[in-house]
């Protein structure tokens, strides 16, 4: 089976609004609703799982009843870290999935994932273990070395950038947090499940990625989404 964890736990400050982003209504439709239904279409998801602030499950339950989201089978409470909501999500699997089932965590405030690219980063973490979205990085990288200037640039052919959806076979998942947790390795800052991977000694593989699959954290991203979604040109951006 193929289980998407999708993590909505987060408040949003940063968006400046009276509700979480994730609930945010845009042409009728909260934002969080827009996710699901990347992986509710795709015919190789077998499950979804929400993680989801507290006071807004009944709500969740809802807009899935509402907008058909009948893949969702699980929601739980975050935690007060992003990492801590991914171990809420992976641990609440445990006895639910097996090992070889592939887990994919998403970012429920990316809600334009792209077919293809969850095709791909499945088709991978099948065949590796493992798999993260990535894209080339395009700008030049530059190391600060005393504020105001550098002598020294990264070579941006050596850079990826990563974000989700991401996944992995469960066990190898399931034993990572259980680890981590133990261990307190990757689990604080921006940590997230890839970087903690990285941590613990696993080699992590490429999937392919989506300009598109943008993160709503401010104002203007919600407007960049606004503006994808009046696009008439979604059959050719990729």
């Amino acid at each position: 089976m193929n289980i998407a964890i999708i993590i909505a736990g987060g408040s949003g400050h940063r968006m400046g609004q009276d509700i979480p982003k994730q609930f945010i209504n845009v042409y009728d439709k909260p934002v969080l609703i827009y996710t699901l239904e990347g992986f509710q279409k795709h015919p190789q998801i077998d499950a979804i799982e929400v993680v989801c602030i507290d006071g807004w499950h009944d709500v969740l339950w809802a807009y899935a009843k509402q907008f058909g989201i009948d893949k969702l089978k699980w929601v739980i409470s975050g935690g007060n870290t992003g990492q801590e909501s991914i171990r809420n999500g992976v641990y609440n699997l445990e006895g639910k999935v097996s090992d070889d089932d592939v887990i994919i965590i998403h970012d429920g405030i990316r809600p334009l994932v792209d077919e293809t690219v969850l095709t791909d980063v499945i088709l991978k973490a099948q065949k590796y273990g493992n798999a993260v979205t990535s894209l080339p990085y395009n700008e030049q990288i530059f190391v600060v070395d005393n504020e105001i200037s550098t002598v020294k640039y990264i070579p941006r052919e050596t850079l990826r950038r990563v974000s989700t959806p991401q996944a992995y076979k469960f066990g190898k998942l399931d034993w990572a947090y259980h680890e981590a947790f133990s261990k307190e390795i990757g689990i604080y800052g921006s940590s997230y499940t890839n970087t903690m991977m990285v941590e613990l000694g696993e080699r992590l593989y490429f999937a392919a990625g989506s300009d598109k699959n943008i993160k709503l954290t401010t104002k203007d991203d919600l407007e960049m989404f606004k503006a994808y979604l009046k696009s008439d040109k979604d059959n050719w951006l990729k």
